[in-house]
């Protein structure tokens, strides 16, 4: 089964975010940190739903998919205030996210203009 360019995104930022997780102090790593990893795997879990599911459920789960997108951002962002990680790290992987985004914002588009 092939998958969607959105989904392996997706999957490059969790590798990347397991990363930066090494490197957050661990009583923040065991709260924001695997909360952060958490997010993204929701995320995930609900673009894979949304995949499979037939035509007319595939905008809810691309909506819970957006918010968990938006909570991870979230959860990314409180990471580089309060400088428990890499800024540069987080600052690529906000890029990431960002253009993950987007896709999702254009699959959401075309599903509910059919």
């Amino acid at each position: 089964m092939e998958s969607l360019p959105i989904i392996n995104k997706l999957y490059e930022i969790y590798k990347r975010i397991i990363d930066l997780n090494e490197t957050v102090p661990k009583r923040e790593s065991y709260s924001l940190g695997i909360s952060l990893e958490n997010s993204v795997l929701e995320t995930l879990e609900n673009l894979i739903l949304a995949k499979n599911a037939p035509k007319p459920f595939k905008a809810a789960y691309l909506i819970k998919a957006s918010s968990q997108l938006e909570i991870t951002t979230l959860k990314l962002r409180l990471l580089l205030e309060l400088k428990l990680a890499n800024e540069t790290k987080i600052f690529q992987i906000q890029g990431f996210l960002t253009e993950t985004g987007r896709m999702l914002g254009g699959w959401l588009r075309a599903t509910q203009n059919t």
